[in-house]
């Protein structure tokens, strides 16, 4: 084990003069003439975008960002499904989008990857170091990359079933302002102000749709089309066609906020249901065979004792 202890010990100061050395190359100050951009950013500052009128960047720090903008490009491709991560990623709420988000894999599978390469050269120092060790590495960056998709698709998960259970009161709610008077758009602007949660955060954002000229009809589908729930969007279907034939709205939502009580009801039965059966889980397996044990041991132990 000598040869494996000489090569991890290798490994860990290479390792550490590596980073030393990139650390070093990072903070060192570039001697020459200042890049176009760094001239010409005090010019245009006020009608460029801010983030991409960088006064002055390193070779280094610029060679970097295009390696990792490749890899994070090649991760991509090969795991695909760029149109479903979207779904998730705005299902989710988070503010980011595909490449962000291939982005942030790759940086956890990085992390993977260190952390077999450290409990590599822990197991070699220790004396400890098997041939199945060299496989540490890629199994701890596999699992990293389908953790962070499985995070994601938890948090998803989560905020539909969150917009789920908020979807009737905010129909009530709506119902209740069209009742007394006020129009659609005006209804959907006292719920986003007046409420705190997921659905009036949405509500919010096609209040500003709207404001910004889109229709109200196309902003609320392209709501219910991104968050991809159903009863969302059948509540919408029916409200958006009520706007065209001249419905009266009041009467939909009410109606629409009654089928959403009826899901949720059904969905919670449903719930209940299968938690009922993942009880009998430990009746099954730990309860009934202790309750077994404890009224059969006792005869057994007394057969052999009047046995002998």
């Amino acid at each position: 084990m000598t040869g494996l202890t000489d090569i991890a010990l290798a490994i860990v100061l290479g390792a550490a003069f590596g980073v030393g050395a990139c650390c070093l190359l990072a903070v060192t100050p570039r001697w020459g003439a200042a890049s176009l951009t760094r001239r010409i950013a005090p010019y245009v500052r006020d009608v460029a975008d801010p983030r991409g009128a960088t006064p002055w960047s390193p070779g280094l720090a610029t060679g970097s960002a295009v390696l990792w903008a490749g890899a994070r490009a090649r991760l991509g491709r090969v795991l695909g499904g760029a149109d479903g991560v979207a779904r998730r990623l705005r299902q989710a709420g988070w503010e980011m989008d595909v490449a962000a988000f291939r982005g942030r894999q790759l940086a956890w599978a990085l992390g993977g990857v260190l952390a077999g390469g450290i409990v590599a050269v822990a197991l070699a120092l220790t004396g400890r170091f098997s041939p199945a060790a060299v496989v540490l590495p890629p199994v701890f960056a596999v699992t990293a990359l389908v953790l962070c998709d499985v995070r994601l698709s938890a948090a998803a998960r989560r905020r539909a079933a969150r917009i789920h259970e908020e979807l009737p009161t905010v129909l009530e709610f709506l119902a209740l302002c069209l009742s007394a008077g006020e129009g659609l758009l005006d209804s959907l602007r006292r719920v986003g102000s007046v409420g705190a949660g997921e659905l009036t955060g949405e509500v919010r954002a096609v209040v500003l749709a709207v404001g910004t000229g889109s229709p109200l009809g196309e902003a609320l589908t392209h709501m219910a089309r991104g968050l991809d729930a159903p009863a969302l969007s059948r509540a919408v279907d029916h409200l958006v066609a009520a706007i065209d034939r001249g419905a009266p709205l009041a009467q939909v939502l009410q109606a629409q906020a009654r089928d959403a009580r009826e899901d949720a009801k059904r969905a919670l039965i449903e719930q209940a249901g299968r938690k009922e059966i993942l009880m009998l889980i430990p009746l099954v397996f730990l309860v009934l065979p202790l309750s077994v044990v404890f009224a059969v041991f006792p005869g057994i132990f007394m057969l052999r004792l009047g046995l002998g």
